[in-house]
């Protein structure tokens, strides 16, 4: 009985570990996905005009680190689109879970903050597990490599959630201007922090 325990804790060891390291990797080529967008129509990666890459940001209405980083994520919208790097935010959670993160609060939250960042719906959760988004938010800067869309960095948008101002190490915005630059990015990976993705039950 008590080998077959051990087995079972084992196997179920394994399962998480493999669950917690699927997703995309840096490196690793993204498929696009069809989201519907605050203003109800369907959007996707495809479907933004003249962009060099995307910063893919998993994140929602009601997570504390969301909203400490909702006017940065304006901020990296507004400065780095007219780039070619356009903000696409996407929320993954189940309003289920998180009431706060029904499709009808998407657009609420985004008329309240005046978002110019497409604001779609991922309400199957299956473009978060398939890009590995684990936290709101949590950042997959994506760039457009001869036709091929490749992810350049994954993780937080910088080192201070609670202090803009504090913050020294601006990791989204140094890796975009390292794309611009032809540069090789000196972080490719740090770790995301925020609340967990709410999956449906």
């Amino acid at each position: 009985m008590k080998k077959l325990f051990a087995s079972i804790i084992a196997v179920c060891s394994i399962a998480i570990a493999s669950q917690a390291q699927s997703g995309y990797k840096v490196g690793d080529l993204v498929q696009d996905f069809q989201l519907k967008n605050i203003d109800g129509k369907i959007t996707s990666l495809h479907s933004i005009p003249d962009a060099k890459g995307y910063v893919v940001i998993f994140t929602c209405n009601h997570c504390p680190y969301a909203k400490a980083y909702e006017d940065r994520i304006i901020e990296l919208h507004n400065r780095f689109a007219p780039q070619g790097y356009p903000v696409v935010a996407i929320n993954p959670n189940d309003p289920n879970v998180a009431p706060d993160d029904s499709y009808e609060k998407m657009k609420e939250r985004a008329q309240e903050k005046g978002f110019p960042f497409l604001y779609v719906y991922d309400e199957t959760q299956n473009v978060a597990k398939q890009y590995g988004a684990l936290k709101t938010p949590h950042v997959f800067l994506v760039q457009n490599v001869a036709g091929k869309k490749v992810v350049q960095y994954i993780g937080a948008i910088d080192n201070n959630w609670e202090d803009a101002a504090a913050a020294d190490k601006h990791f989204v915005a140094d890796a975009i201007n390292s794309l611009k630059e032809g540069n090789k990015i000196a972080v490719t990976e740090t770790k995301a922090i925020g609340c967990g993705v709410k999956w449906k039950k």
